[in-house]
């Protein structure tokens, strides 16, 4: 089997995205193309995202054709452990890639995410896509104020808040962590342990079905490194990857939670950091309601670059065909 491949990354995070080799995948909705890409084409996301073709926090997306009427096209999200529900940085790379690569002919792209619909506007300088923000998903606080003891970790205070998945979100400090390239592993240890308390603990439930009602991520919170900046974001999602940007869905989390808390406005706007220092910008653009929680319409702001294009080979007695995981 051939692949052909697009890389980039959106403020440090990579996206491989995947033209050619995948088939087509039937379902009428994208959380059908979804389940089908699961039980049919696994091993396609295995050996283009795991070692030896990819790494431990690779991160991939496969375009489909748009399941509504004025989409212009579906997407699926790709990660060491499966598949995620909605990626911001992604949507951010996959616009940049379509423009400059002239895939596509406007400046406005709607996709049709396994959540729903969000779309996509590019500020396109001559050939370059200089910068991409995204009308996400509506985003809410699912449950707030809560403490669980995590073994090993101590007592944590969280909260669970939605942006296109569920994130258990944790304020840094208490915990004695800092949020540098160089605490990377003390990090993905404390999520981890997080995560799987919470997730035996939190029946987490999503209104558009069970297999989007998972908490997908444990997002820490500190103090941003550039004073001008609201606060740094490090998440933790699937088998231990650590997110190199601020995370889109994250900061749409974020967002609605310091909305739900007062903390936050209507159209004001605010720039959260990453573990290596980039930054995505998040604002409230108004509110709506997901079921009978208070939520926002989050638009985040961010940049993307194309790094590079590649045809990987999957041979049939290569035995590592669907590739491996080392963490």
């Amino acid at each position: 089997m051939k692949f052909r491949c697009i890389d980039a990354h959106a403020a440090g995070e990579p996206l491989r995205l995947v033209l050619d080799g995948v088939p087509k995948i039937p379902g009428g909705t994208i959380p059908e193309k979804r389940r089908w890409a699961k039980e049919n084409i696994d091993p396609i996301r295995k050996a283009l995202i795991l070692e030896p073709r990819g790494h431990a926090d690779m991160y991939g997306a496969i375009l489909t054709e748009p399941v509504t009427e004025d989409g212009d096209y579906g997407v699926l999200f790709l990660h060491n452990e499966g598949y995620s529900t909605m990626c911001g940085h992604g949507i951010i790379a996959l616009t940049t890639i379509l423009i400059e690569e002239g895939m596509f002919p406007g400046e406005t792209i709607r996709f049709d995410t396994p959540i729903g619909r969000v779309t996509a506007s590019a500020v396109v300088v001559g050939s370059r896509v200089t910068q991409v923000s995204f009308e996400n998903v509506v985003s809410y606080a699912y449950a707030t104020g809560l403490e669980v003891f995590v073994p090993h970790v101590g007592t944590v205070l969280y909260d669970i808040a939605f942006g296109g998945a569920f994130y258990a979100i944790v304020d840094a400090e208490p915990l004695r962590m800092s949020l540098v390239p160089e605490e990377y592993r003390r990090i993905i240890e404390a999520a981890t342990a997080i995560k799987s308390t919470i997730s035996e603990q939190q029946d987490i439930r999503h209104p558009d079905g069970e297999d989007l009602g998972l908490l997908y991520g444990v997002i820490f919170v500190g103090p941003a490194h550039d004073p001008s900046h609201h606060s740094r974001n490090v998440c933790v999602f699937a088998n231990g990857e650590v997110d190199r940007s601020p995370t889109g869905t994250g900061v749409s989390a974020r967002a609605a939670l310091h909305y739900v808390r007062g903390e936050l406005a209507l159209s004001e706007e605010i720039v959260i950091e990453s573990i290596v220092g980039s930054t995505f910008r998040v604002r409230a653009t108004r509110e709506e309601f997901a079921e009978e929680m208070p939520g926002i319409v989050p638009e985040v702001t961010g940049s993307a670059y194309i790094v590079g294009k590649s045809e990987f080979n999957v041979a049939d007695d290569d035995p590592f065909r669907e590739g491996f995981l080392l963490r």
